[in-house]
């Protein structure tokens, strides 16, 4: 737990860093880019067809027609946009983790390594093509639990539960490889996610709940859906601020575990090093004895 809350202070105090914050600029351009000109492109039709997809639901009418009956008409126009951002928000986040795990940690690992772990040997224990297929496989899964668990949502607990830890899960497995990619071998990297999984995943679905506050503010206030193309781009600002502030925290602890484990194998080594070697020589060749000295004459 000390350590746990040591990279936490450490990854704060590093998001006010001038360059943290530059490195953010470039996934926001991305994919706050890209879901503004997709908002500003299908918005309108998007609304329409799911309008016209719900109109067409004879439960739903019902629903609607009890909902104008008790003073709740307003509902139904809010329903779809509502459809609309749930829709999107999964795909904003997993685009904004992906970004931020190729294009700003390996500059966060760097940053941290070079202020904090200046010492620590690199050994290139993953390249990028590694890197990526990792993060995209386990993207996919994430993606297919998420969407396996939807009906799970219409249970009042588990909407709060079941999407951050999935969230959680994904970041804990992502940026864990990604930070140690650098710095750590295969079988280290192998060891430090198997003995400190809990820590690891514990923060993995901190940052889960800390990237769902934007979807709790559209979710409290319904009354901001109309602006919802800019409160995407809003949104995707967070997200990257979240996920930078992760990849920080995975980076400090995972660095600093693997300075303790490193620390931990060279008292084992050393004497290993240090022994003299074998008197291979003395066996194989015989010794010779001593010439007895002259009598002088």
């Amino acid at each position: 737990m000390k350590q746990l809350l040591d990279a936490f202070w450490r990854a704060a105090a590093y998001c006010l860093h001038p360059q943290v914050i530059a490195l953010s600029i470039l996934p926001l351009l991305i994919t706050g880019g890209l879901a503004a000109g997709l908002g500003y492109l299908y918005w309108e039709p998007a609304l329409a067809e799911v309008r016209a997809t719900l109109e067409g639901w004879a439960v739903l009418t019902t629903v609607f027609q009890w909902l104008e009956s008790v003073g709740g008409g307003g509902f139904k126009n809010v329903l779809a946009p509502l459809i609309i951002v749930a829709l999107a928000i999964p795909l904003i986040v997993v685009l904004s983790l992906l970004l931020v795990a190729m294009l700003m940690t390996p500059a966060i690992v760097n940053l941290v390594a070079g202020r904090r772990f200046p010492q620590l040997e690199r050994l290139h224990g993953a390249g990028f093509l590694q890197s990526a297929f990792w993060s995209l496989s386990f993207t996919l899964l994430a993606l297919v639990a998420l969407v396996v668990s939807i009906p799970f949502w219409f249970v009042p607990p588990l909407i709060l539960v079941l999407p951050p830890l999935i969230w959680g899960w994904l970041t804990y497995r992502v940026l864990s490889f990604d930070v140690m990619a650098e710095h750590a071998s295969s079988e280290e990297r192998k060891q430090i996610m198997r003995e400190h999984r809990w820590p690891l995943l514990a923060m993995g679905v901190v940052a889960g709940y800390l990237g769902a506050a934007p979807s709790l503010v559209w979710a409290v206030s319904a009354t901001m859906l109309i602006f919802a193309p800019l409160l995407i781009v809003v949104a995707v600002w967070i997200y990257t601020l979240v996920f930078a502030f992760s990849a920080l925290w995975f980076a400090h602890y995972t660095l600093a575990a693997l300075q303790a484990l490193r620390a931990a194998q060279r008292p084992v080594l050393e004497p290993m090093m240090a022994a003299p070697p074998p008197p291979m020589l003395a066996t194989l060749v015989p010794e010779q004895p001593a010439q007895q000295a002259l009598p002088p004459p």
